[in-house]
């Protein structure tokens, strides 16, 4: 008898793909077979975004495919908990011939909707499962899910709305998997969150066991729990709260990698107020001047929306200067768009939709000069690096910095020394040692110099 097949597809953020890989982990660990198409499965499970009015559609379509594809589907994530114009859920309205819909985190809810419609069969240990489950990234990195939610109510985002309010895991659960993920191969952590900065803070910060160690259940620790495993570290989606403070001499003593993404999202105090943004930007630039005195290689990333209702162009040049004053590395901005639900469409002041993407169009022009200044510092440096792949065409590798969080920030084209006679001979995933010797405003170009074994780590 064939094992039960299920196909996935998996829609979003870093956040809903580890939601899509412990689906996975479980669906392998109970014996089902994983198909990455619609003609040999026996259902389908789609894993939504509801974030912004692109991706409700991208989801609402991937839908219909799936329907007009396999005929069985299971819809979970943040879509699942978006309400249609009638008050039921907005999927079950546009798509009523599905099979059961969730919401987001919700592995057990899934399971029990998979085997209702396709049982599950009845030797689970004909197919074992690797103790890092199931994951959708290269074997060379991974990302680490610290919490749920948020507590914060920003008036732009409906996130808390569709994932609820800040739940933190244990410190020693969190670490098991680390460990598990770095005996499997991977080579960096990739720590995500709603917000990575308040992790523990609706536990206050209770002590778990890391290693048999009483630790507390918070950012600080856990940044040196991880520091502790040889591998590169990088931290995502930090508030800038005073006590991220502490994690900055880590990254001095090459712990965790000197990199901070931290949504700012504006500069101006009075766009702040409106979007019930927390921090100001004046202690912000103080913050940073800071933490790059005492770690000069940081790198921080940020994310800025451009043309919030009720911004003026006076307040949009505060902006403006806050990221020539700031120089932020990697930035990226979106032009301000209505989301279904979120308190911002209920403000005044909704500017045009020309006028939102100029400025958003003007931000990422007058940005590009800061991120060409910024990386031209490399140029003449020696760094880590790791690899992500090849170039055939242009005959080179290609990997990332300290600097470069993978499919979002810049790469690093790595070529072969015109004056060694040996061929580069390296794995995707491996460590190297490279000298920079160009770069434009978002890529480095580099020389490879050699291996580097994870003992010299």
């Amino acid at each position: 008898m064939s094992q039960p097949t299920v196909g996935f597809v998996s829609l979003g953020c870093p956040k809903a793909l580890v939601d899509s890989e412990r689906i996975l982990t479980q669906l392998r660990a109970e014996g089902y077979e994983i198909s990455s198409g619609y003609e040999e499965a026996d259902l389908v499970v789609v894993n939504t975004c509801g974030f912004i009015d692109e991706a409700v559609q991208e989801s609402l379509d991937a839908i219909g495919e799936a329907l007009t594809e396999n005929g069985r589907v299971i819809v979970t994530g943040c879509l699942g908990s978006k309400p249609g114009k009638g008050g039921a859920s907005l999927i079950t309205e546009t798509h009523p011939k599905v099979l059961a819909v969730t919401g987001p985190h919700a592995t057990a809810e899934v399971m029990q909707a998979i085997h209702t419609h396709l049982p599950k069969p009845h030797d689970p240990f004909t197919d074992l499962v690797p103790e890092q489950g199931i994951r959708l990234t290269p074997p060379h990195y991974a990302y680490l899910k610290i919490s749920e939610g948020c507590n914060h109510r920003c008036s732009f985002c409906i996130i808390p709305a569709m994932r609820g309010d800040l739940v933190s895991r244990p410190i020693g659960e969190v670490m098991r998997e680390a460990e598990a993920l770095v005996k499997s191969g991977a080579r960096e952590l990739l720590v995500i969150s709603q917000d990575t900065s308040a992790y523990g803070v609706d536990i206050k910060y209770r002590t778990d066991f890391v290693s048999g160690r009483p630790t507390k259940t918070r950012l600080t620790e856990l940044a040196e729990c991880l520091g502790e495993l040889g591998v590169w570290v990088r931290l995502h989606y930090v508030y800038p709260y005073p006590h991220v403070d502490e994690v900055i001499p880590l990254m001095v003593q090459g712990k965790i990698l000197p990199y901070l993404d931290i949504p700012f999202q504006h500069a101006d105090p009075e766009v702040l107020r409106r979007m019930k943004r927390p921090a100001s930007a004046e202690k912000v630039l103080d913050r940073i001047q800071a933490w790059r005195k005492q770690c000069p290689d940081l790198t921080i990333r940020s994310t800025f929306i451009a043309g919030f209702p009720g911004e003026t162009e006076a307040q949009f040049q505060t902006l403006l200067d806050f990221l020539t004053e700031a120089q932020i590395d990697r930035l990226g901005c979106f032009a301000y768009s209505p989301v279904e639900g979120a308190a911002a469409n209920a403000l005044d002041g909704a500017l045009p939709d020309e006028v939102r993407q100029e400025r958003q169009d003007r931000l990422m022009a007058h940005q590009e000069e800061i991120s060409a200044s910024r990386l031209a510092r490399w140029r003449g440096q020696r760094i880590q690096a790791l690899v992500d792949g090849f170039d055939i065409d242009e005959g080179c590798l290609i990997a990332r910095g300290p600097g470069d969080a993978p499919d979002i920030d810049g790469i690093i084209r790595v070529h072969k020394d015109p004056n060694s006679r040996h061929a580069i001979e390296v794995e995707v995933g491996a460590f190297i040692e490279i000298e920079v010797t160009d770069s434009d405003s978002y890529d480095l170009e580099a020389v490879f110099l050699r291996n580097i074994s994870p003992a010299s780590m």
